[in-house]
């Protein structure tokens, strides 16, 4: 009989050769030792960009003075969270939040189109589903603790990318990227998301997991 209340990985596996933002660095994986080969341990080599894969996104990574991941609270993003079905195939807008009855101090997770399309393909899709940003200032103005998406930026590609995670993160809102929300129903979870602590750092690769509430 299945658990009904296990925990759900959210997060995307780093391998070689996945989907990064154009630009920053690739995800490079390398055995340095390896016991099938005769050595003591396996141990590996790791070089990618800090926004790679499932990350959190710190007030320092558009904030000139704001705060390292390492300061990111515990509570940030631990404890009860929302997954909102989102339908607009192109951006999520202040209209279709409005029906969800948002209030401050919640941890909201989206889930559009991305989850089911975009993590198909290792190539870069363009014109995934963004956070617009009269949709950032609603959020804002909510004062939520958390807000995670599921591709790779909160902002768009080619519209309101800087604007939309300045708006966030100067509200004081955590953010988390590259969710894959495919294999999670619209619902009240509990949340489990932490960053590696990275010291005064702009964002870092996560690990998150959801559990029906």
């Amino acid at each position: 009989m299945s658990d009904r209340k296990a925990w759900i990985d959210v997060s995307v596996p780093l391998r070689n050769g996945m989907v990064h933002w154009p630009g920053d660095p690739p995800v490079r994986i390398t055995r340095t030792t390896d016991v099938a080969q005769g050595d003591r341990a396996t141990v590996s080599r790791v070089s990618m960009g800090s926004h790679t894969g499932t990350h959190m996104d710190a007030p320092r990574h558009f904030l000139r003075r704001g705060k390292g991941i390492d300061r990111m609270p515990l509570t940030a993003t631990i404890g009860p969270a929302r997954v909102l079905a989102i339908r607009d195939p192109v951006a999520i807008t202040p209209e279709e939040l409005r029906r969800h009855r948002i209030h401050a101090g919640e941890r909201v997770l989206f889930k559009t189109r991305n989850s089911a399309r975009c993590w198909r393909t290792a190539r870069f899709v363009t014109d995934f589903v963004f956070l617009s940003r009269p949709a950032a200032a609603y959020l804002a103005a909510k004062r939520l603790r958390a807000v995670g998406v599921d591709y790779l930026s909160v902002g768009g590609y080619k519209k309101d990318g800087a604007d939309v995670h300045r708006i966030l993160l100067r509200a004081g809102i955590w953010i988390i990227e590259g969710l894959n929300l495919s294999g999670v129903r619209p619902g009240t979870y509990e949340l489990c998301c932490l960053p590696l602590r990275m010291a005064d750092g702009d964002g870092a690769p996560a690990r998150a997991a959801l559990r029906p509430r």
